[in-house]
């Protein structure tokens, strides 16, 4: 994030202008305008999408490297990405506009994404499944309570009135939603943490942290009985590093530039902590990762109409409702490729609308409001 606020001269005659940043030691800083984040971001959306066609079509769990698909793969890489931009924003803002920002940049599209499952997507597949829309509205999961019980961010329900039912992957009409709400925690951890001078001080109270956070998912086995194997402390020990390795690139970006030099460096350590710590490798991995990412988009090339409008996060909230939607007019018969194909295209219009009715206005009414 660019600072705007002014900057008082203080070169005089007779001394000589001293800088307040740190010399890079190599590389170039990434330029927060012209950048190909938004499209990595919609290929990770795709990726997940992709992913998600195996299961949906009762192909199985399409292709794995160490205990993790292509879905989980862009889940991590969405949190690295997220945790070098959020701690930025964090520690160039005071806590109530930061706050205002995450909220308008989460809330929103996810509130209205929960409205058109109810209002839409699960209506047609009952009339499909029961011939009308009669007992609809009180039959459990009921609409109004799918809306409202998943409304916070953490979602609880996944079926609406009984559907999608008849496909290969019936009673959930949107996988992908979970991550949100440890996104959003992962957003509140470095509001806390951003409270404290020393975190922004110096880079190394975030590469602690997050040398901690990959402690405590490597004895995952032996903390959890201590939280009666509560889901969610599990899910967010197993994001929370994803999150922190990209904050770690944030903090030490001041000395450390990204080229290609650096990526294969990153390449080279990432690929070693992957293949070599079993269980927790990919953890470790996460600043390599999330430098690679953020290196990748100095140089691939983005049309310009992408960098101006990020349709990722529409694309991640709508995608699965989008293939349940097919598989229960009968796509699933496709097969993995053609099903993609055109719940990929048909995604990418529900992701427009959000990012051009919804997301866009409101957090441009954020940012003249904060």
């Amino acid at each position: 994030m660019l600072n705007l606020e002014p900057v008082e001269k203080t070169v005089t005659k007779t001394v000589p202008k001293r800088s307040d940043q740190p010399k890079m030691l190599f590389g170039k800083p990434l330029n927060p305008k012209n950048n190909s984040l938004n499209l990595i971001r919609l290929v990770l959306s795709l990726m997940v999408l992709f992913a998600h066609s195996f299961f949906i079509v009762g192909a199985g769990t399409g292709p794995t490297f160490k205990q993790e698909n292509l879905g989980g793969w862009a889940v991590a890489g969405f949190f690295g990405i997220s945790g070098y931009l959020i701690t930025g924003s964090r520690f160039n803002n005071k806590i109530g506009p930061y706050l205002v920002h995450r909220v308008a940049r989460i809330f929103p599209g996810f509130l209205v994404c929960l409205v058109v499952m109810a209002a839409f997507f699960a209506p047609v597949a009952y009339v499909i499944q029961h011939s009308s829309l009669h007992g609809f509205f009180q039959t459990p999961t009921t609409p109004a309570n799918s809306i409202f019980a998943n409304m916070f961010l953490r979602i609880s329900t996944y079926d609406i009135a009984g559907t999608p039912a008849g496909v290969p992957y019936p009673g959930a009409w949107n996988g992908s939603l979970w991550t949100l709400y440890f996104e959003f925690l992962c957003y509140l951890m470095i509001a806390v943490l951003g409270s404290f001078a020393f975190f922004k001080k110096t880079p190394w109270p975030i590469l602690a942290a997050f040398i901690l956070s990959v402690i405590l998912w490597a004895n995952i086995t032996r903390i959890d009985p201590y939280f009666q194997n509560n889901f969610d402390f599990n899910m967010l020990a197993r994001l929370v590093p994803y999150f922190l390795g990209g904050a770690v690139v944030k903090v030490f970006s001041k000395r450390i530039g990204f080229n290609w030099q650096g990526a294969l460096v990153a390449g080279v350590l990432g690929t070693i902590c992957v293949l070599s710590f079993d269980g927790y490798g990919n953890q470790l991995a996460a600043p390599f990762m999330a430098y690679l990412l953020l290196w990748a988009s100095t140089w691939l090339p983005s049309p310009k109409i992408v960098k101006t409008n990020d349709v990722s996060y529409g694309a991640y909230v709508y995608a699965f409702p989008v293939q349940q939607m097919l598989a229960v007019l009968g796509a699933f018969r496709w097969g993995v490729w053609w099903f993609t194909l055109v719940a990929g295209l048909a995604t990418l219009i529900f992701a427009i609308a959000s990012w051009v009715l919804i997301e866009k206005p409101t957090m441009g009414l954020a940012r003249r409001r904060v």
